[in-house]
Formats: C-alpha cells, sequence, structure tokens
C-alpha cells in the first residue's frame, strides 16, 4: 500500500455539524483542544458549527441534537464513553451519521487485550504482552517475580494518550504503580518493551477502500539511546509543544517504510475501522543496540480510533504532507460520516 494513493475530498453537502468535544474521561483536555481546533476548520470549510462540550449527560446531548437540526456529528470525544463505543451507539439509534469508526471497531480499539488478539489472529506483529490482575502483579513484584523479563511496558487496558503508560527498566527497584499515582482499574497490560523508534501512520477510508496516507517518525525531545534514561512518546511529549521532534517522511529504508503502511491498513481493516484512525508502531532497526539491521522489525503497538487533532496532533501533520489541509481533511471526515 503506497503513500502516493489520493483521497478525494468530496464535495460538500452537509449544513450543520456538532462537533462534540470535551468528555468525562482522562482525555477531557486533549479533546477540548482537538474539538476546538476542528470547530475552526469546519467553519473554514463552509459548516454551521455547534461546537457543545459533552458533561456527560445523554439526555441532554439527545436534546441538543435534537434541537439544532444535526446532521452529522463530528465526535472529537477521547478516551472513555466517547470512543469506547458508548456515543456511537446512542447516535445509531437515533440515526444521526457520525465521524470515525462504528460502535463495534470502536469498541475492539478501546480495549487494548482485544486489539491484540485481533490483531494476532490477523497475523499481525505485535509485542509479547499479557493481562495481568492489579492486585497479583503488586504481590508478586513485592517477591521479587515479574510477568516479564526487563524491560517492559505497562499500561492501562482501556486509555489513550499514554496515560498511565510506565517503563519498567533494568535496575528499577520502586514499585512501578501504587493506588495513589495509578489510578487506572483492576487489570494491566504488561508488554515488553520493543527497543527502536517510535512510527505512527494515519489511515482513512474503509474494507478495501482504505489506505494509508503517510508516517511519522516521533522522537521524544529528551531521546537517549542509554534505556536507562530512555524516554518514550509520553503524554508530554504528545501535547506540549516541543515535547517532540516529528520527521515526516521517516528516515527508515523503503522497505520498512512501505512495511508500516501495509501493517497500519491491515489492522485498520481487522478492526473493521472508518473514516480515520493512527496506528502506532515501534521499528527496530538495531540503533539502540548499537548494531544496525535492515530492514528491522516493526511491531504494531494500538490502533487509536479517533486521533488528535490539537494543533500539535499527527494526523493532521501527515494528512498535510499528503496534500489535504485541515479543513478538507474535516470535509472528508464529515461527507464520509455514518452509522453503523
Amino acid at each position: 500500500m503506497s503513500s502516493s494513493a489520493k483521497i478525494q475530498i468530496p464535495v460538500r453537502k452537509t449544513q450543520r455539524v456538532m462537533v462534540l468535544h470535551g468528555g468525562v474521561s482522562a482525555e477531557r483536555s486533549v479533546s477540548l483542544n482537538s474539538g476546538a481546533a476542528v470547530a475552526v476548520a469546519a467553519r473554514a470549510a463552509g459548516y454551521s458549527v455547534d461546537l457543545y462540550d459533552f458533561d456527560g449527560d445523554l439526555s441532554r446531548l439527545i436534546e441538543r441534537i435534537k434541537a439544532q437540526k444535526t446532521e452529522v456529528v463530528f465526535n472529537a470525544l477521547h478516551g472513555k464513553f466517547g470512543e469506547d463505543g458508548v456515543i456511537q451507539g446512542v447516535l445509531d439509534l437515533m440515526e444521526i451519521p457520525y465521524s470515525h469508526s462504528g460502535k463495534l471497531a470502536s469498541t475492539l480499539a478501546m480495549d487494548k487485550p482485544v486489539a491484540r488478539t485481533v490483531f494476532a489472529a490477523a497475523g499481525l506483529p505485535i509485542a509479547t504482552g499479557m493481562t495481568v490482575a492489579r492486585d497479583k502483579f503488586v504481590a508478586d513484584f513485592k517477591r521479587g517475580i515479574e510477568p516479564l523479563p526487563r524491560p517492559y511496558i505497562i499500561k492501562p487496558p482501556a486509555e489513550g494518550s499514554s496515560f498511565g503508560v510506565i517503563l519498567v527498566r533494568e535496575g528499577d527497584n520502586q514499585l512501578p504503580i501504587d493506588s495513589i499515582d495509578w489510578n487506572y482499574g483492576k487489570e494491566l497490560l504488561v508488554e515488553s518493551y520493543i527497543p527502536g523508534r517510535e512510527l505512527t501512520v494515519a489511515v482513512m477510508g474503509e474494507g478495501e477502500m482504505a489506505q494509508a496516507i503517510g508516517a511519522i517518525e516521533i522522537i521524544p525531545s529528551s531521546r537517549s539511546s542509554d534505556l536507562k534514561n530512555h524516554s518514550f512518546f509520553d503524554y508530554a511529549a504528545k501535547y506540549s509543544q516541543g515535547g517532540a521532534r516529528h520527521i515526516l517522511p521517516p528516515p527508515i529504508v523503503p522497505q520498512a517504510y512501505e512495511l508500516a503502511l501495509e501493517i497500519a491498513v491491515k489492522a485498520h481493516r481487522a478492526l473493521g475501522c472508518r473514516g480515520v484512525t493512527r496506528a502506532d508502531l515501534r521499528y527496530d532497526d538495531g540503533s539502540e543496540s548499537g548494531r544496525s539491521v535492515e530492514p528491522g522489525r516493526l511491531v504494531l503497538l494500538e490502533v487509536n480510533s479517533q486521533p488528535g487533532m490539537t494543533n500539535v496532533s499527527l494526523v493532521p501533520e501527515i494528512a498535510l504532507a499528503a496534500g489535504i489541509d485541515f479543513p478538507s481533511l474535516i470535509t472528508w471526515m464529515v461527507e464520509t460520516a455514518k452509522c453503523n
């Protein structure tokens, strides 16, 4: 799947768009920024925009949609209650078209352990990992028992924006989670740390029409080749100005680049996604060990079914490099919106 494939921007037919943002998840601030940016772009594209800060009250949301005679909902919510199938289900019942993936695909993508199962069944490369009860992890850790050899990553099973992600490194003796600073549920997703470089790929479309439009390499500003001081693409790197450098296209061998695009499209299709998604991958080319190996190894981390649309977000940057400016991207997403 080549990034040279062209996306056709539909003629604008919709008039009234609700941009749904805010929400009640840990990603509320990201969603507010995404929604504000989308609203500006949607107005620039000619839409009448109702920017709605969702506070979790579904009945109020339903009444607002009816009162505004909303034709399409641009779902700029992130995290729980926004991209886990809940809002999608409500809009399906109302028969109101919405952006991004449908209810089932959203639910699958949000649940990282389930998504891993889908990816494995599709033959996609994933890290060694498992789900562990939080209490068991804590008890075992205190006895010197750990689920995987170090280094490994701890993730919440159903959060985005790298919330709660912890890298457990060689030499770390402190319990990586406790009841004070890790409040993401009773289970942990534990995965082997994949050394190398951080890549992300944007995919647009549905089914056989889905295509990758490009990729970026992300280099956190404090990155070090020394794993003990390694800084990965965490929340601060994602959403802070200067938190990371973006290199587009990634300076990797063509074979690896094309394979990254192919993996992203296959993952998008395996989950049944539509609209726009962002696949995050690790590319181990041997650079961290000092022994460069080409074409290297690619590992799929996750698919974000509702990627950020802030002024530092990756998908708009990839789209712009592919010749799709932000208002055009939003137009495409509005005009291809649908119910399940």
